[in-house]
């Protein structure tokens, strides 16, 4: 049989056929455009995703066996705020995860409401980018439309309604909402009295891995495939990527090195940190996790290569950084260029180079770059240790893992050891391993991913770099402290 992953993206919906033993057979991908109506706004149209997803669809089925395609899931883009009236019409452009309009929202959920209240309710404070600040944005801003309100729903769970008519989320995307207890997998009925919403305007919840619905006979009919195709409900994009590297169950970690940076750690028990430096969301195994993320990681390398010293030559750049040389470094870079959000949770922050002096060479700071990222997801990495987690090795993914010499400055840095998979397709692949075990082909999300992801390197941490690096580290902390008060005033 096959199975159909979605990943909605930010620019693009990309879409994967996968065979239930995990053979990818077809990928397609089709943007879509962004709007940015005021400085620091991000919009789309829902009606966009799901033109580009039927044709996707439509795209990726045209050359299998129709009747063979058994389950659909997703992997989308968190915390966008969609909103549909009583006649299912979307009210207004759905208001994106990187949209910066709620500052002052931000700051009345976490200084007045409290965060506490906020961590006792949620697991979680407020960050600009959550869905629960926009709510009351639009109470405050756009009151004739917040009353028309009948559904509210992430933008995932949109395509889902639109192909069931099933109003449907799971317990990952809920998780980033801030309205959602993340412990015990239910609606914050007095987070919903904050934002003014009431629980029958929110979703069914389900896991990740659970049959929401199947094909519409409308839908059916348009994409050429069965109504008894079914739909699962799928997970947040970073949920849905650490199925489709395996990283599921207990004290599994991932590091992903995209444009921004993320630490995922997998948990049977649901934890918080005191200081709230990392997510604590559920799973889309039907468990926990703890996510840091940082704002910019693989974006760090290409700005400092492309826009400063102006060369596409990655590797050509970092050959000179040789293994004598690691953890023997005295420049650092702080990689916080759009301020940062995990652990520190400072908009004002701002990307640092500082130790440099008259023999500081090009490779110096390129090396000085790429482990600012590497000991920032070490700053996250430190929060899960002192919750008691113990991780000895985890998974590397993302453009930047493609770097043997990024890779080894990760292993040394964190001291773990890193497996590289075979083949990363994103949140797509998770997707579409939620829809196999939603249609029986496996019987756990587990199962599922010790048969279909396969590690075909790891590399290990040396004991004389990694001890370097460790004094390396506890300089490193230093600085974002010294400098923190400095930042507010250079903006």
């Amino acid at each position: 049989m096959y199975y159909i992953g979605i990943d909605l993206g930010t620019s693009a919906v990309k879409l994967l056929l996968m065979r239930g033993d995990g053979k990818i057979v077809n990928i397609v991908s089709r943007e879509y455009p962004i709007s940015f109506p005021h400085p620091g706004w991000s919009e789309q149209n829902p009606e966009d995703w799901m033109a580009q997803t039927i044709a996707g669809i439509q795209l990726l089925i045209q050359d299998v066996d129709r009747s063979e395609v058994a389950g659909i899931s997703f992997g989308g883009q968190m915390h966008g705020l969609v909103v549909l009236d009583k006649n299912d019409k979307v009210i207004r452009p759905a208001i994106l995860w990187n949209d910066g309009r709620t500052s002052k929202e931000v700051d009345y959920l976490n200084n007045v409401v409290g965060r506490e209240k906020l961590s006792a309710l949620t697991a979680n404070i407020a960050f600009a980018g959550f869905t629960a600040p926009k709510l009351l944005w639009m109470r405050s801003n756009e009151p004739e439309k917040f009353a028309r309100i009948d559904k509210i729903m992430l933008p995932k769970d949109y395509l889902a309604y639109r192909l069931t008519g099933v109003h449907c989320t799971d317990v990952s995307d809920a998780s980033g909402m801030l309205l959602f207890d993340v412990e015990h997998k239910c609606w914050s009925r007095e987070m919903l009295d904050i934002c003014g919403v009431r629980e029958e305007q929110m979703a069914q919840i389900f896991e990740s891995y659970q049959p929401v619905g199947t094909l519409t006979a409308e839908m059916a009919a348009i994409l050429g495939l069965s109504p008894d195709v079914v739909v699962a409900a799928g997970a947040g994009d970073n949920a849905a990527a650490a199925v489709g590297t395996g990283t599921v169950g207990e004290g599994k970690c991932n590091i992903s090195l995209g444009t921004s940076g993320t630490i995922f750690i997998s948990s049977k028990k649901f934890g918080v940190d005191q200081y709230n430096g990392l997510h604590s969301f559920a799973h889309a195994d039907g468990h926990y996790h703890l996510m840091g993320c940082m704002l910019s990681a693989a974006s760090c390398n290409k700005w400092w290569m492309e826009d400063i010293i102006g060369t596409g030559d990655y590797a050509a750049n970092q050959a000179p950084i040789t293994d004598d040389k690691l953890g023997n470094n005295h420049v650092y870079f702080l990689p916080y260029l759009m301020g940062e959000r995990s652990p520190i949770n400072d908009t004002d922050a701002r990307g640092t180079f500082i130790g440099m002096t008259m023999d500081t060479t090009r490779a110096d700071m390129t090396q000085a770059m790429l482990e600012g990222v590497a000991f920032a997801i070490r700053d996250s990495f430190e929060v899960a240790r002192s919750l008691g987690i113990t991780i000895e090795r985890s998974k590397i993914c993302g453009g930047g893992a493609k770097s043997p010499l990024w890779r080894k400055i990760f292993a040394n840095v964190l001291n773990v050891k890193l497996d590289i998979l075979e083949s990363e397709q994103g949140p797509g692949m998770g997707g579409a391993m939620l829809a196999a075990v939603a249609c029986g082909e496996y019987p756990s999300v587990e199962v599922c991913c010790d048969a279909l992801v396969k590690v075909v390197d790891t590399v290990e941490p040396d004991p004389e770099i990694a001890a370097r690096y460790e004094a390396r580290y506890q300089q490193y902390r230093k600085i974002y402290p010294a400098l923190k008060p400095v930042f507010p005033l250079i903006q």
